[in-house]
């Protein structure tokens, strides 16, 4: 029995992906829903893809925020800066729902996702 639990757990780690790729990914989801939720008229995937973005963004504040963050300070700030833009942009697009107001949120994700694909 523990030899199957040590064997599920090794094919586990080998399908974990590491954390810039899931970072770039998730990213990358963001850019898909957004882009979804812009070409529908579909007011609970537009909600439900900003909610993803939002939650996105709100782990991308706290990591940045932290006292163990090993980001340069120059970038932490910016990341920082760039969050509260998202956040600002975010609460637009909740009032006034329309394709136009989520693709500044697209352009950032595309963005960070190419970044962190590349690197």
């Amino acid at each position: 029995m523990l030899g199957q639990s040590v064997h599920a757990y090794g094919q586990t780690q080998n399908l974990a992906l590491p954390p810039r790729r899931a970072e770039a990914m998730a990213f990358a989801k963001a850019v898909a829903l957004l882009n979804q939720a812009g070409a529908a008229d579909d007011p609970a995937a537009y909600s439900s893809a900003l909610g993803f973005n939002q939650l996105l963004w709100t782990i991308v504040q706290a990591d940045v925020a932290g006292p163990g963050n090993a980001l340069p300070e120059g970038l932490r700030k910016t990341l920082l800066s760039l969050s509260v833009f998202v956040d600002r942009q975010t609460l637009a697009a909740y009032a006034d729902p329309s394709a136009e107001r989520l693709m500044p949120l697209i352009r950032i994700n595309e963005n960070i996702a190419k970044g962190l694909f590349a690197g």
